[in-house]
């Protein structure tokens, strides 16, 4: 149950003389103690995550376990699981009634993710450690990409990770196996390309396996001519004597066993409990209590309501044959396409820096952090989505990256880039997760942790902000900011489709292509994603509509009064939240408002 920012009240009694002077001046201490214990228990708790999940401590800026990786054993699982149980009852000990406003929030997110971790253990989430998106292969290479470079020390660090990978890659087999074994795998259909990816990281140069050369092949000037020898020499040999044979023996399992045994049914509704884990994790997805089936029907909704939005866009453009056939010239036409790679992420980065001197109209506070755009990394293009962002770290000096997708050029058209680079950069994610990141006042979940009903629901509006920003002037962007809007409400009638109604692969293709403009290889890959990734698709419309309708009440409820700035700040001013805990911050934020027109935020 999604809970609520409940509002303290503080009453006022003046008559009651010095016995409740007395218990006054023990409510503070009372309610200081209390706030102490809450502090400590999400301190502990968080380096326990760290040690836990030693890649994302990395990924945070936080250098402690950079020379670890997970330990992802049955027992480890289980000391996880028990943990959690043991946090809950923890938490539940804390009393909450005597913490400060700001604490009573902390607590009531904690103890939601609380109960939400010990109710998803009873999903065995943990024998789907693999599919086409990625897995234990690709987990070096992607660590290369966000550890920090300072020193020898840091790539010291991540040969220690290197000499650990054939352990964690046994780990991994004996989960799979585990998974055979109850029936409980990715469907077979989406695995077509797992020997094929695998292989991607495969070579007999070690110097030219995707971890050399994203970690080892450019070292930084600042380490010794002596000390960068020596580590590519380490790396060399880590490489051929560890990390090549571990992965061939992963590849030949996933081939010769794992694929030929995984199921050949698609929906998680085939697997045992897999109603009820599909509906819990719609509700964690979106943070709300909507059921699949009332999920499917708001996405038939928009898809009816966006659909007569492009109608008028695609009018725009002056075509005037049908929407079957503009999709098919927006697919096809050469004039939207680049044919060299370097010029897609070039005009991207374009659009980037068009849009950045525009946000002070909309946001009252930018982060300090940068962002840059870099292409998708070839031995993850051909089944990676078409574009995602990496977040950086203000602690080890790490900016924060939008990957573009340059895999076949023919499914990347111009009339989409400039929707997705607000969506994925600025003002979506990048601007989203860095002031996050740098609310330093907020507890450390909270600054690195979030929602994704928020996350992506905030990314979705940001593409709608395009206009306010000067951009989606050319009536094709504006036409592909509505396709992807589309494709969000698509992915609500798909992704349940798929998981609570039987619907098929190709039954979930047809529909997307009748309803949107993207190009085939992406509609496939993104129906792929939808099948082995259950319920995370459903974030993105659920929490773009909820910002919408407290955008559109306050701009009702306010008049003259309401300020832009002034409303991303306070949706942006507490991290990512729940979406009924936003909601809660944003109506406190509009009675809060002075009730003469405002010149600022």
């Amino acid at each position: 149950m999604p809970s609520k920012l409940l509002v303290r009240v503080v009453l006022v009694v003046a008559s009651l003389g010095l016995a409740f002077a007395t218990s006054a001046q023990a409510a503070p201490a009372a309610a200081s103690s209390e706030s102490q214990r809450l502090r400590a228990l999400l301190d502990e708790e968080w380096d326990w995550e760290m040690r836990q999940w030693p890649t994302w401590a990395t990924a945070v800026g936080d250098p402690r376990y950079d020379d670890k990786l997970p330990d992802l054993s049955f027992a480890a699982i289980e000391q996880r699981k028990a943990h959690l149980r043991e946090r809950l009852h923890r938490l539940e000990k804390i009393a909450r009634a005597r913490l400060g406003t700001e604490d009573q929030l902390n607590y009531d997110l904690y103890l939601r993710d609380a109960r939400l971790g010990v109710e998803g253990a009873r999903f065995p989430d943990e024998l789907l450690t693999l599919n086409q998106m990625g897995g234990v292969h690709s987990e070096l290479a992607e660590i290369a990409q966000y550890m920090p470079r300072r020193n020898a020390v840091d790539f010291d660090h991540f040969l220690a990770r290197m000499d650990a990978l054939p352990k964690l890659v046994e780990q991994h087999v004996a989960l799979l196996r585990k998974g055979l074994e109850r029936g409980i795998t990715p469907p077979q259909v989406t695995l077509e390309r797992l020997g094929e990816l695998i292989g991607n990281q495969i070579t007999d140069d070690p110097t030219k396996s995707p971890i050399y050369q994203i970690a080892f092949a450019q070292l930084p000037e600042s380490i010794s001519a002596a000390e960068r020898a020596r580590l590519q020499a380490a790396a060399t040999k880590a490489i051929a004597d560890k990390v090549m044979p571990s992965l061939r023996a992963f590849r030949t399992f996933v081939v010769g066993e794992y694929v030929p045994r995984a199921r050949t049914s698609l929906g998680l509704a085939a697997l045992p409990d897999g109603a009820e884990w599909y509906a819990y994790l719609a509700r964690r997805s979106t943070t709300t209590d909507l059921l699949p089936e009332r999920i499917h029907q708001i996405g038939l909704d928009e898809v009816a309501r966006i659909h007569g939005q492009m109608e008028q866009a695609m009018r725009a453009t002056g075509w005037k044959g049908s929407m079957e056939e503009f999709f098919t010239q927006l697919r096809t036409d050469p004039k939207f396409f680049f044919t060299d790679k370097t010029a897609l992420v070039t005009a991207y980065r374009d659009i980037a820096k068009r849009i950045d001197p525009e946000l002070p109209r909309l946001f009252g506070t930018l982060p300090r952090l940068t962002y840059g755009v870099r292409p998708v990394p070839a031995h993850d293009e051909k089944t990676q989505t078409t574009a995602y962002y990496s977040s950086g770290s203000g602690e080890v000096g790490r900016p924060g990256y939008f990957y573009a997708n340059t895999y076949d050029l023919k499914s990347r058209p111009k009339w989409e880039m400039e929707a997705l680079t607000l969506h994925e950069a600025v003002p979506g994610h990048h601007l989203q997760l860095a002031i996050a990141q740098e609310l330093g006042a907020l507890p450390r979940f909270r600054r690195f942790g979030g929602y994704t009903a928020f996350i992506e629901g905030w990314g979705l509006y940001a593409e709608s902000l395009g206009g306010e920003l000067g951009m989606l002037q050319d009536p094709y962007a504006k036409f592909g900011q509505l396709t992807y809007e589309m494709w969000r409400a698509v992915r609500l009638v798909v992704d349940t489709g798929i998981h609570s109604k039987g619907w098929t692969r190709q039954q979930s293709i047809d529909f997307f292509r009748k309803n949107a403009a993207k190009t085939p290889h992406d509609i496939e890959v993104e129906v792929d994603r939808y099948i082995v990734w259950p319920g995370q698709a459903l974030a993105y419309k659920i929490g773009q509509l909820k910002i919408r309708e407290l955008r559109t009440l306050a701009e009702e409820r306010l008049g003259s009064r309401f300020v832009v700035r002034g409303f991303h700040d306070v949706v942006l001013g507490g991290g990512a939240l729940p979406l009924d805990v936003l909601e809660t911050r944003v109506l406190a934020w509009i009675d809060s408002r002075p009730k003469s027109a405002m010149k600022s935020p």
